[in-house]
């Protein structure tokens, strides 16, 4: 397997990840824009140009973008996260051309027609409906604005109603013509490709963009957490404690995905263990991490009943500052390692998962990690490291929100948010 990276006259860097065994190509445009660059009166716009980017450009109509890709038994996509947008295709082996022509057709030439637009709009607006009914996403977005209150990281990806209604052609284009330009964009494609053609066809089809300084994201993200809840009536509780943690670029991420790891990432965590497997309150637990380029955060989250979740959430609080107080054990770091590793290594199976990997690590690192590097990282973190991360974690301001439990959901995050700032005083 051979990677490359060039950069063009114009900036845009091209990386390619050549995995001979295949017959396919995952290919696409990774830009460095996400809702975080959203102006707060344009909240979800980001989310909104990738939705319209496939609605017909000057040569190609909707229907024709879908029955191009579709005729060569491709599939074409899309999805907008805090930092970043792309725009990906998987095809079979010869079709990259038609693909890339596709790709920087709509990022450049989209036409943003208004009925095309209004339609659009009515189908993100029952999005924003559908997330607004699902537990997960509720609790998720209220932990987000807690954890960063008044700032672009605190609000939704996908905007507001209110927001989303004020978007306008002119805006989508402003948008586009400052955010999307070739030095702040990556084209990355793995499986059966050959570097030097997808060089030349990047040059040909992306030549255009311009070759401008890549706009600010404006203030560094300050997580400050905090408490939230919601009263809207779900089957379950659901629950989030949160803690600020390394960013992507920060050294320390790698112990944070070992702590993950060990506290609820598998069936043998602690968390499952005890509260699942001993006291049976809930169905799942599990912990995630995830890092920006200059923050990072890491959740716990479970779901039960009302009436049990003062007692998970008691169980969460105390394995938490237990383990921060022993450390784990190495039994427990080495299987989290050989976890986290064994993902590592089949990400790097995977042509799609491999293109999104080295464009993020380009947008955010400005250079690849190799797999030996980063099996290194993670073989370098120990028990210590994960103790003290976690410790350091909670001597911070918690993150806690509450769903499902009624007008109770928000005294519920107050008591254990309560109860982490107790722990870590005492």
């Amino acid at each position: 397997m051979t990677t490359h990276v060039s950069t063009l006259a114009n900036g845009l860097r091209v990386v390619t990840h050549e995995m001979a065994h295949l017959e396919t190509t995952s290919l696409g445009a990774w830009v460095g824009v996400g809702a975080r660059h959203d102006p707060a009166s344009e909240n979800g716009i980001a989310h909104f140009l990738e939705h319209m980017a496939f609605k017909g450009t000057a040569r190609r109509s909707a229907q024709d973008i879908a029955e191009e890709i579709e005729g060569v038994g491709g599939d074409l996509n899309a999805a907008t996260s805090l930092e970043t947008t792309a725009y990906y295709a998987r095809v079979l082996k010869g079709d990259e051309a038609m693909a890339l022509d596709i790709l920087s057709d709509i990022l450049q030439y989209s036409e943003f027609d208004e009925a095309e637009l209004q339609r659009e709009r009515d189908v993100i607006l029952q999005e924003i409906a559908a997330s607004r009914d699902c537990p997960d996403d509720v609790v998720y977005d209220l932990a987000q604005e807690a954890a960063y209150p008044g700032q672009p990281l605190g609000r939704t990806i996908l905007g507001t109603p209110e927001t989303v209604e004020t978007i306008t052609p002119d805006g989508l284009r402003a948008y586009l013509g400052e955010r999307y330009v070739a030095p702040g964009m990556v084209v990355s494609a793995a499986g059966a490709v050959e570097h030097g053609r997808i060089v030349e066809l990047a040059g040909e089809l992306f030549g255009g963009l311009k070759n401008v300084g890549v706009p600010s994201n404006g203030s560094r993200a300050l997580y400050k957490g905090g408490v939230a809840g919601s009263s809207y009536p779900f089957e379950q509780c659901h629950l989030i404690v949160g803690f600020e943690g390394p960013s992507y670029c920060d050294p320390a991420y790698f112990a944070a995905q070992v702590l993950s790891g060990l506290l609820g990432g598998g069936m043998s965590s602690r968390l499952f263990q005890e509260v699942r497997e001993k006291r049976g309150l809930c169905y799942s637990v599990y912990s995630s991490v995830y890092g920006l380029s200059d923050t990072g955060v890491m959740t716990v989250h479970s779901a039960t009943t009302p009436e049990l979740a003062p007692q998970l959430l008691e169980v969460i609080t105390d394995e938490l500052v237990r383990l921060a107080a022993e450390g784990p054990s190495e039994k427990e770091v080495s299987r989290s390692k050989a976890q986290l590793k064994a993902g590592l290594m089949m990400g790097l199976e995977s042509s799609a998962a491999r293109a999104e990997q080295m464009a993020r690590q380009l947008i955010c690192r400005g250079r690849l990690i190799d797999k030996e590097e980063l099996v290194a990282k993670v073989d370098a973190v120990n028990a210590e490291d994960v103790r003290q991360l976690l410790a350091s974690m909670l001597c911070g301001e918690p993150t806690a929100a509450v769903v499902g439990a009624g007008e109770r959901s928000k005294d519920y995050a107050q008591s254990v948010s309560e109860a982490l700032r107790a722990a870590a005083a005492g």
